[in-house]
């Protein structure tokens, strides 16, 4: 239940031009020999698999079909440039692979899991941070709805310290549910009585129905798991594990004081033990794969997150400004059922969780801008052929995997 590792040889990164996004990638266009290799063996390999279980091959959509690409005609002339205002750059030698072809070979998930530990880097497999909840997932029996991926996080603890021995917080995704009182010992009841009840990547966008309480008998009534829905509309994810690899350390503060430039004005910025309804959640996350390819952002957003997702920029007048919705449809108070169950996990009957996550790399400090203004605000990709990773949309019912 750990996520996928990565290998292979660094290039250098061309210098940034104003004029940035990449061209579409032509239908000849090859991986490289390595990575060709690489990928030759992985279908070996599957399709070995696929003969002695009887599975049928996974049908990959192609990029455009999962996600909309920004288009000049539809959503105007900025989308085709990088930020003109940025002045933060990564360290000099910062350099990643620009040759592989990304999109398609992340390894599929159907639940992400987000400890909460106040850490910004760990060992360098959570799993086996000594007492921790990462641990105690590690060691648990896999879920009975998919893969689960597992990160940890620089989300503040309940107790506000790094110490494993305190009950803790968590985030399940694609739900946007915060568990509270975590600890080891409750894991395997988390797993059970909760995640193997939620909504999955691969779940269609219906209300959620999961209970708000998790009763441990051997516990006292304050000390049992409380589930609560995420008060945000879209979470940021940034790999800054730099014990895995340096180059995310660097990364990760860079493209979070940058994402907090373009989206604070916006009133969008949530730090991270800001709990109003709505905006947006800039997080630090352990290694999740392909640290050669820094930096690795994932981006999970509520369906029509902030109200703007069939806005034409392109064809506004000149002037007018696109209105968005800090808060989304509804605030997540007024919803509250007071039965012990509800329709959203505490939320009402309308709540789905995550539409959408996209999975983008090597990004740099020039994309914030557009990463905020077209991927999280509207749910489109500036820079698929080059950028892209994967991902899942609900609404379509569509995977990269």
């Amino acid at each position: 239940m750990t996520a996928a590792t990565d290998g292979g040889a660094s290039s250098s990164t061309p210098t940034p031009s104003q004029h940035a996004q990449a061209p579409p990638i032509a239908a000849a266009r090859q991986p490289p020999l390595k990575q060709k290799m690489a990928l030759g063996l992985k279908s070996l390999l599957g399709s070995a698999r696929r003969f002695a279980t009887g599975e049928e091959p996974a049908t990959v959509p192609d990029l455009a079909s999962l996600f909309s690409p920004t288009d000049p005609a539809v959503d105007g002339e900025d989308c085709t440039h990088d930020c003109e205002s940025c002045h933060l750059s990564y360290p000099r030698g910062f350099k990643v692979d620009t040759e592989d072809l990304l999109y398609g070979h992340v390894k599929g998930w159907s639940t992400h899991v987000i400890v909460a530990t106040g850490k910004t880097d760990w060992v360098r497999d959570v799993a086996d941070e000594k007492g921790s909840v990462m641990e105690a997932f590690g060691a648990a029996t896999s879920p009975s709805n998919g893969r689960l991926m597992l990160s940890a996080s620089n989300i503040p603890t309940p107790s506000h310290t790094s110490d494993y021995s305190e009950p803790t917080s968590a985030l399940i995704l694609p739900a946007f549910t915060v568990i509270e009182n975590l600890t080891p010992a409750a894991v395997p009841l988390l797993i059970s009585s909760y995640i193997n009840h939620a909504p999955t990547s691969k779940s269609p966008l219906d209300p959620i129905s999961l209970p708000r309480f998790l009763p441990l008998p051997t516990l006292p009534g304050a000390q049992q798991l409380l589930a609560r829905p995420s008060p945000h509309r879209a979470l940021v994810l940034l790999c800054s594990h730099k014990t895995r690899d340096a180059r995310c350390g660097q990364s990760a503060p860079i493209l979070r004081k940058e994402l907090e430039r373009h989206l604070r004005p916006l009133g969008l910025f949530r730090d991270l033990d800001d709990e109003r309804p709505g905006g947006v959640g800039v997080y630090f996350i352990n290694h999740v794969g392909g640290h050669k390819y820094s930096a690795n952002m994932m981006v999970y957003r509520r369906p029509d997150a902030f109200g703007v997702d069939a806005v034409e920029r392109g064809k506004l007048a000149p002037g007018e400004e696109v209105t968005v919705r800090s808060e989304g449809r509804k605030k997540a108070e007024d919803k509250v059922e007071e039965s012990g169950e509800s329709g959203e996990n505490g939320n009402g009957g309308d709540d789905v969780g995550a539409a959408q996550c996209i999975w983008l790399a090597r990004v740099r400090p020039e994309d914030c801008e557009n990463i905020v203004k077209y991927t999280i605000l509207q749910g489109k990709v500036v820079k698929p052929d080059s950028q892209l990773r994967g991902g899942f949309d609900r609404g379509k019912g569509l995977m990269s995997w």
